[in-house]
């Protein structure tokens, strides 16, 4: 069974993933969790391009899938505009104990971004909203790397220095701690782990968007695409019950 990574934030954030080394570049699924978040502001969980410490991770794997059913990427948010109620995933606690665990469909590349190019690290992340853009107070990073065909098409993703995962440590304050609930792709359970959802990351989605467009910017282009999705959920869940 794989280890899973862990990582520290910069105001004591824990995240981990599942599994970190050797993923299947054509796309496997991870559990993601996450511990001391401050449950006022939203975050992203996603598979970006690492650009370095103090810069967004961005772009990633995928952009903003309005429908929020890909998996590739999850908003998690206690308090969201109103066109994200329902489509958000609110934290689990408060203040700064919020806390989430989530599914995420990790995956090499699509149509814009390629992680197993070499010199290119992309990591599992959180980062805030686009309410708080240039807020990088709750970016957290754990490098990812691929295996199989992904990585004989170049080079792995690589970790960033000192970046491990099991029982050793990924950083200054970071750790793993062995495989929790360790989610493999194509598993449709984990460790009390909710499906992905939120309005996020999908090529190939009709009102795909870059993830991280301004809050202006996705007010005007998301606010009725995600209002849609979110009557659609709705008109599913009502069938359901009829």
């Amino acid at each position: 069974m794989a280890a899973d990574a862990s990582a520290t934030g910069p105001e004591g954030q824990k995240l981990t993933v599942s599994k970190a080394t050797g993923l299947d570049g054509a796309g496997e699924t991870v559990t993601v969790t996450g511990s001391g978040y401050n449950v006022e502001k939203g975050v992203y969980v996603a598979f970006c391009v690492d650009n370095g410490a103090g810069k967004t991770p961005t772009p990633c794997v995928g952009g903003v899938d309005m429908s929020g059913e890909s998996g590739a990427s999850v908003w998690v948010s206690s308090n969201p505009p109103s066109y994200g109620e329902g489509l958000a995933e609110p934290y689990k606690g408060s203040g700064h104990e919020g806390s989430f665990s989530v599914r995420l469909k990790v995956r090499a590349k699509d149509a814009n971004t390629d992680c197993a190019k070499s010199g290119v690290t992309c990591a599992v992340i959180t980062r805030n909203d686009h309410t708080r853009g240039g807020d990088q107070s709750q970016t957290v990073r754990i490098p990812v790397t691929f295996g199989g065909a992904a990585a004989s098409d170049g080079a792995t993703a690589s970790a960033a220095p000192g970046a491990t995962s099991g029982s050793g440590s990924a950083g200054a304050g970071t750790s793993g701690s062995g495989a929790t609930g360790g989610a493999d792709a194509g598993s449709g359970s984990g460790d009390g782990a909710e499906a992905p959802k939120g309005p996020l990351a999908s090529t190939g989605s009709g009102v795909a968007l870059p993830l991280g467009l301004t809050a202006a910017g996705l007010v005007v282009a998301g606010a009725g695409a995600w209002s849609v999705a979110r009557r659609r959920r709705r008109a599913g869940a009502e069938a359901a019950q009829a």
